[in-house]
């Protein structure tokens, strides 16, 4: 039997979302629309909906839009119904009917991320559990304790033991020899970077050593030294070494796959920090591409660096990245569609109205709040005194007659310079909603409800 799904939405919204309904033509489910007496979707509340929604519901789901923020559980236990949430936009419905309300299992991942503190000798103990607690949020698994050459580490022991005492999986990553013996000795679970000559560094510990080509490039040496670490009986890790562009970066990527070929079960590490941190272009784009690499090859450990200011968020994109590969790679599907962490600068779908369905809306509208909305034409503000659009915000504000409303004028030319940000990078624009910049920027729950609270306070006042 079909499923019944009951939409709730408000008196603008009805329309569209009626004819988005008729226009998918035969569904696989059996649909009604209630219009719950509110003019935004939005505003819909819990209580609200409690009073209005008649009974007995005559439905299997109750579908929600996607910015009301009503209790789901409590609704579903108090309707004896399940409550979804449905996708903030409305021209995202049929994807997220077609796959069946369900969102994609991003919560996995299979890549190990190891974040390197490259300044750790000058930080205090202090100042490097606080970088060390800021990138574990971020995503990383290990922190790299980073070695500068010539440069004296007197407290390596005490920011490793300082490091393992909180909890952190801990490298130390160094030239010196000495340093990594060091480390060894101080309870370090990894050592970056051994090779066929150095390997009796790590003999006698449970640290595992990441091994490297001697001389830098000879992908026999590095197969040498897997093969007389399985016959010391080493955990290990090989790291053919991804070299910058213009400075061997294609040579490097054939080392990794025939390293795989020659070593098919050997654990591999990718260190992308050549290409992020050395490519002047937006670094989310480049290790998504060296993480559908590492997800092909089956490289389950990459090496992360932050110097460069256009890097701030490595870690977060290498997670973000790391989750999206594992997802797409169990469907046997391509990464795409699973979620837009990685799309930063633009969205796929950046205008989820045309010019056509936002002038319906302008039409309906018979009160004096604004209403704020992009489409490929520019920036669309109307009230029931005018609709305006223009591709730049300064040259809308003489037409909305705020001059002598400060805390109004404030909040249209907030909202009008987000949307005018929107439309020139093709990003989607929500009024009242921070812009989405993905894993690009933190967006706190707090923030949100700020935003839209200060909205809806502001506009009331009109």
């Amino acid at each position: 039997m079909s499923e019944r799904l009951l939409f709730l939405t408000g008196h603008l919204a009805y329309p569209r979302i009626d004819r988005l309904l008729r226009s998918m033509g035969e569904t696989p489910f059996i649909w009604e629309v209630c219009d719950i007496g509110v003019k935004v979707a939005a505003l819909m509340t819990e209580s609200i909906i409690m009073r209005r929604l008649s009974r007995p519901i005559q439905a299997d789901r109750i579908i929600l839009p996607g910015r009301c923020r009503a209790d789901l559980a409590h609704l579903s236990d108090a309707l004896g119904v399940p409550v979804t949430r449905g996708p903030e936009e409305l021209s995202d419905l049929p994807a997220y009917l077609g796959r069946g309300g369900e969102a994609p299992d991003l919560s996995r991942y299979d890549i190990r991320i190891f974040a390197e503190i490259v300044d750790a000798s000058a930080l205090s103990i202090e100042a490097l559990l606080n970088r060390a607690e800021a990138m574990r949020k971020a995503g990383a698994d290990v922190i790299d304790v980073g070695g500068l050459p010539d440069t004296p580490f007197p407290h390596l022991e005490d920011c490793v033991r300082a490091l393992k005492s909180a909890g952190h999986r801990v490298s130390v990553d160094s030239a010196d020899k000495e340093e990594l013996a060091r480390g060894v000795r101080a309870g370090a679970d990894f050592l970056l970077s051994l090779d066929e000559g150095s390997l009796d560094i790590a003999e006698g510990s449970k640290a595992t050593p990441i091994l490297v080509p001697a001389p830098h490039g000879d992908l026999d040496s590095l197969v040498r030294a897997a093969h007389e670490a399985e016959r010391r009986g080493f955990s290990f890790i090989v790291d053919p070494i991804l070299d910058p562009i213009h400075f061997g970066f294609a040579a490097s990527l054939v080392r990794y796959v025939e390293t795989r070929r020659r070593l098919p079960h050997a654990e591999m590490m990718m260190g992308t920090g050549n290409l992020t941190e050395l490519t002047e272009a937006d670094s989310g784009g480049v290790t998504a591409i060296l993480l559908g690499l590492c997800s092909e090859l089956s490289i389950r450990n990459v090496l992360t660096v932050q110097v460069s200011p256009h890097t701030r968020r490595t870690i977060e994109e290498h997670d973000a990245a790391r989750r999206l590969m594992l997802a797409a790679s169990r469907d046997g599907a391509l990464p795409k569609g699973y979620g837009a962490g990685l799309l930063q600068l633009h969205d796929r779908a950046p205008y989820p109205s045309s010019k056509q369905e936002i002038a319906e809306v302008a039409e309906d509208v018979r009160d004096a709040n604004f209403r704020i909305a992009t489409a490929e034409d520019g920036i669309h503000i109307f009230n029931r005194n005018g609709h305006h659009i223009a591709r730049d915000a300064f040259s809308l504000f003489p037409k909305l007659g705020v001059e002598a409303d400060g805390a109004h004028a404030f909040y249209l030319g907030a909202e009008l310079a987000k949307a005018e940000i929107a439309f020139s990078l093709g990003k989607r624009y929500a009024q009242d909603e921070p812009l989405d910049w993905g894993c690009g920027a933190d967006r706190p729950e707090e923030d949100k409800s700020r935003l839209r609270e200060a909205g809806h306070t502001l506009r009331a006042k009109v």
